[in-house]
């Protein structure tokens, strides 16, 4: 594994983390990791900072109740 290869699976497991996804044994392991190099834990910083930017700042917008419906029919009507 090169270290892009390595940077992206640590990028995985860092959102996993912050997902609650990771097992305990994969979160432990990732918290050794992070202990283990202070860029790893920067880098866990900055993605949770943000998601919590994005969560207190994005406004989502409402979905009509009629484009709901739509997209129900649309399903029913066409079965993947």
């Amino acid at each position: 594994m090169n270290s892009n290869d390595n940077y992206q699976d640590l990028i995985r497991k860092v959102s996993s983390f912050l997902d609650n996804e990771l097992s305990f044994e994969a979160e432990r392991d990732l918290i050794k990791e992070i202990k283990t190099n202070p860029e790893f834990l920067r880098m866990l910083s900055k993605e949770a900072s943000f998601r919590e930017f994005i969560k207190s700042k994005i406004q989502r917008r409402k979905v009509s109740p009629t484009l709901i419906q739509a997209i129900k029919d649309k399903i029913r009507v066409n079965p993947a």
